[in-house]
C-alpha cells in the first residue's frame, strides 16, 4: 500500500460537550464519505448503535467512553477522524486525542450553546493550539438560535467566531444554509454524497445574507491586504481569496469559522466536509518538535517527510481480543512492517509486527505508515505517551496533561477467582487510562480505585464484571481531600540518637509557609556551611517524606514551602538519614503550629432544565452547599451554574431526576480546592481519629 501524500491528508477530532451531537455528526461524515453504507442512531430501535461506540456499555448508555479512531476519504483528501467522548469524566479520552490532531471540528447545539464542557474542550483545544471550525448543530430543535451561540463562541470562549453560512429556516422549517461565500442556497434533499442542491438564495433570506456577507468579509479583511483593497474599491472578491484568507487565518488561530445544520436530519454535513478540506491545516502546515535527551532536551523541529529518521507517538492504549493495540501518530519518517525501533522511555528495542489502519473496533492491515497517520501496532509494551524512535536516535516528545484525580471507591473481590480476575482488569485499566489508579490501603488493605468521577469509576467497574467476569463488592465512593497550613510556622529541631558506635545528629531551622500555587517548594538559605551541602538534599527528601500523609485526617498536604535558614552538624554522627530524619521531626513540629486545614475538591456543576423546574433546581444545589455563580433563562430552559464541594454530589442524578421529572440534566468538572466549613472538618477528624483508635486497638 502506497505512503499517504501528506498535503491530501486531515486529522481532526470531534469534540463537544454532552449530548451535543458529536456521534451522530461522526455518523453521518462516515455514511457521506460511503466508509458505512447505512446509518445507525446513537440510541437507536435496530439494536445496532452508532458504528464508532463499539462498546455494548456505549451503546445501552447512549453515550461515548473511549475515543474511537476511522480513515475516510472526502473527494481528493484522506482525513482521520478521532470522535471523542463528551462526558468530563473521561477527559483523558479528549486529551490524548487532541495532542496527536492537527484540527477539530466544534460542535455546540443551537439550543444549549456553549455549555460547561465545551469550555473545558475549547481549553484542552487551546493548550495543544488547536485549530477549529465551529458547527452549530440541531438547528431543527424547537428553540434554536445559531445567532445566539455563535455570540457565546466570542463572549464565553474568547474565540473570533465568523458565520460563513446563515439557516435557511429554524426549528421545524429548517430546510438548508446559505454560503456567505458563493451566495447560494444549499438545500440536503437525498442521502447520497452528492445530495446538495444548489439554488439562487431565496427573496426572504436576500438582505440577511447580504448584510452578513458583508460582516464576514470584513472580518476577513484585517488577515488581508488584497482583500481590504477590494473591499474598499467596491469589486467583485474572488472565491479562491476568501478560501485562502480563512484558511491563513484559521491555522494561525485567529479565526473561527461558524457552520449550521442537522447532522440528525443530514443537513450541513457535506459543506463541513468541504471546510475541513479547506480551512484546516495537514500534518505539513503544523509545527511538531522533540526534544534531544543526547543534547539536554534541545528542542528539534519535526518535518511531515517519510525519508527523515522515523518518530511516532503512542497516545493510546487498548487491550483487545488480538492482544495488545497501540494507537501511534506518525510525525516524521516511515514505519514499516519488520523494521526495528526504539521506546525512548523504557530504552527497549522492538520489531514493528502487525500494523493496522483502525476503523472503530475493525481494522485492515498495511506495510507501511508515513509522516501525519494514525495507525496501530499490535504486539509492543509500551505506557501512554511513549515516543518510538529510529535506532540511534534519542528523541522524546512532550506527552499529554493528566488530571489527578478527584475520587476514590474501595473494591473487593467476592472470592480467590474473582480476585485474579479483578487484579488483571485493574492492571489493564490503568495501564490504558492514565486518570484511572489504584493501590492496595495499608491500613484496611483495601483495594482502592481512583478516578475522575463516579461515572468514570461506575464504567470501569461495570466493565471487570462483563468483560472479566469479576464479581466485586464496591464500598462507599470517597472524595480526595487534601490537608494545607494557613499560617506560617518556624522550626528549629535536633534529631540526636545514640547507639552503640556512632550515632545519629543533625538539626535543621528555618520557617514553613502556606503556597498559594503549587504544592511544595523548597528553599536552601543556609549560609556559612552550618548543614555541609551534601546533606541539603537529605533534608528536601525529609519535608518531601511528610508531605503524603497529613496529621488531621491523613491525607496529602499541599501549598507548603519549606525554607532552611541554619542547622548544625557532627564530623562523625552526621549522615544523610540523620539529616532526613531531623526534616521529618522539624516538618511535625511546625505543621502542628501552622494551623492545619483541610481542603475538599470543588466542582463546576451546569445543571440545565425546563424554567418550570427553576426553584428545585436552585434549592437543589443550595442544600449541597453549592454557590451559585450563574443563572441564565433562555427560551424555555434555564442553565445553572454553581460551584458545590464534590462530598455533597454523591447520589446528585437521582435526585435530580425526581426533583424535575427527569427533564433536567448536569454536568460537572473539578474546579479548585476550597477549605471546608469547621463543622464538616470536626466530622471528619473524629471519623479518622475513631479508625485510628480501631486500628491500634
Amino acid at each position: 500500500m502506497a505512503l499517504i501524500d501528506v498535503p491530501i491528508m486531515r486529522n481532526i477530532g470531534i469534540s463537544a460537550h454532552i449530548d451535543s451531537g458529536k456521534t451522530t455528526l461522526t455518523e453521518r461524515i462516515l455514511f457521506f464519505c460511503e466508509r458505512i453504507h447505512a446509518i445507525h442512531e446513537v440510541r437507536g430501535k435496530d439494536g445496532v448503535g452508532a458504528t464508532m461506540d463499539h462498546m455494548e456499555l456505549e451503546r445501552e448508555r447512549g453515550i461515548t467512553i473511549t475515543s474511537a479512531s476511522t480513515q475516510v476519504q472526502w473527494q481528493d483528501k484522506i482525513v482521520n477522524i478521532i470522535d471523542t467522548p463528551g462526558h468530563v469524566d473521561f477527559t483523558v479520552e479528549v486529551e490524548r486525542a487532541l495532542r496527536v490532531l492537527d484540527g477539530a471540528i466544534l460542535v455546540l447545539c443551537s439550543v444549549s450553546g456553549v455549555q460547561s464542557q465545551s469550555i473545558t474542550v475549547d481549553r484542552q483545544l487551546k493548550r495543544y493550539n488547536v485549530p477549529r471550525l465551529a458547527f452549530i448543530n440541531k438547528c431543527d430543535r424547537t428553540g434554536a438560535n445559531p445567532y445566539r451561540v455563535k455570540n457565546q463562541l466570542r463572549d464565553k470562549l474568547n474565540l473570533n467566531p465568523v458565520m460563513m453560512q446563515i439557516p435557511i429556516g429554524l426549528e421545524d422549517g429548517h430546510e438548508g444554509c446559505v454560503d456567505l461565500i458563493t451566495m447560494k442556497a444549499l438545500y440536503f434533499d437525498g442521502d447520497d454524497r452528492h445530495a446538495v442542491r444548489e439554488t439562487e438564495i431565496p427573496e426572504n433570506l436576500r438582505a440577511e445574507a447580504k448584510e452578513k456577507r458583508h460582516e464576514m468579509l470584513d472580518e476577513l479583511s484585517h488577515f488581508s491586504d488584497e482583500l481590504m483593497e477590494l473591499m474598499l474599491e467596491e469589486k467583485d472578491i474572488p472565491e479562491q481569496l476568501i478560501y485562502d484568507t480563512v484558511r491563513k487565518a484559521v491555522t494561525s488561530l485567529r479565526l473561527c469559522p461558524v457552520f449550521v445544520g442537522s447532522a440528525y436530519k443530514n443537513k450541513g454535513v457535506q459543506p463541513l466536509l468541504n471546510a475541513v478540506d479547506r480551512y484546516l491545516p495537514h500534518p505539513g502546515d503544523v509545527s511538531n518538535a522533540a526534544l534531544d535527551l543526547d543534547d539536554n532536551e534541545a528542542e528539534i523541529r519535526l518535518e511531515s517527510d517519510p525519508d527523515k529518521p522515523t518518530v511516532a507517538l503512542a497516545f493510546k492504549l487498548d487491550d483487545g481480543q488480538y492482544g495488545q493495540l497501540t494507537y501511534v501518530r506518525v510525525y516524521q519518517g516511515t514505519v514499516k512492517k519488520g523494521v526495528d525501533l526504539l521506546n525512548v522511555r523504557a530504552r527497549k528495542r522492538f520489531k514493528v509486527g502487525r500494523l493496522v489502519r483502525i476503523h472503530s473496533n475493525s481494522m485492515e492491515d498495511i506495510s507501511e505508515a508515513g509522516p501525519g497517520d494514525i495507525i496501530g501496532l499490535f504486539g509492543i509494551d509500551c505506557a501512554s505517551g511513549d515516543t518510538f524512535c529510529q535506532q540511534g536516535y534519542n528523541l522524546s516528545m512532550t506527552s499529554m496533561y493528566v488530571p489527578n484525580p478527584v475520587i476514590s471507591l474501595s473494591i473487593t473481590s467476592n472470592d480467590k477467582s474473582a480476585s485474579d480476575k479483578m487484579a488483571k482488569a485493574l492492571n489493564r485499566f490503568t495501564k490504558e487510562d492514565p486518570t484511572f489508579r489504584t493501590y492496595v490501603d495499608d491500613e484496611s488493605n483495601q483495594t482502592i480505585i481512583q478516578g475522575m468521577g463516579e461515572l468514570h469509576l461506575e464504567v470501569y467497574v461495570e466493565r471487570m464484571k462483563r468483560e472479566y467476569g469479576a464479581e466485586v463488592t464496591v464500598g462507599a465512593p470517597q472524595v480526595a481531600y487534601r490537608e494545607a497550613i494557613s499560617a506560617p510556622a518556624a522550626f528549629n529541631y535536633t534529631h540526636k540518637k545514640q547507639t552503640g558506635g556512632s550515632g545519629q545528629y543533625g538539626r535543621v531551622a528555618g520557617t514553613m509557609e502556606p503556597m498559594e500555587e503549587g504544592e511544595y517548594e523548597f528553599v536552601n538559605q543556609i549560609k556559612g556551611g552550618a548543614i555541609p551541602t551534601e546533606y541539603i538534599p537529605s533534608c528536601d527528601k525529609g519535608f518531601r517524606a511528610c508531605l503524603g500523609e497529613g496529621s488531621l485526617i491523613g491525607f496529602p498536604i499541599v501549598g507548603v514551602k519549606m525554607t532552611i535558614n541554619d542547622g548544625q552538624s557532627h564530623s562523625v554522627d552526621s549522615s544523610d538519614n540523620a539529616f532526613q530524619s531531623a526534616a521529618v521531626g522539624a516538618f511535625r513540629e511546625a505543621y502542628a503550629q501552622a494551623k492545619p486545614v483541610i481542603l475538599e475538591p470543588i466542582m463546576l456543576v451546569e445543571v440545565q432544565g425546563p424554567s418550570e423546574f427553576q426553584g428545585a433546581i436552585l434549592g437543589s444545589l443550595n442544600q449541597r452547599r453549592g454557590m451559585i455563580m450563574d443563572n441564565q433563562e433562555e427560551g424555555m430552559m434555564v442553565t445553572v451554574q454553581a460551584e458545590v464541594p464534590l462530598s455533597e454530589m454523591f447520589g446528585y442524578s437521582t435526585n435530580l431526576r425526581s426533583l424535575t421529572q427527569g427533564k433536567a440534566e448536569f454536568s460537572m468538572e473539578f474546579a479548585k480546592y476550597a477549605k471546608v466549613p469547621q463543622s464538616v472538618a470536626d466530622e471528619l477528624i473524629r471519623e479518622y481519629q475513631k479508625k485510628r483508635a480501631e486500628k491500634n486497638k
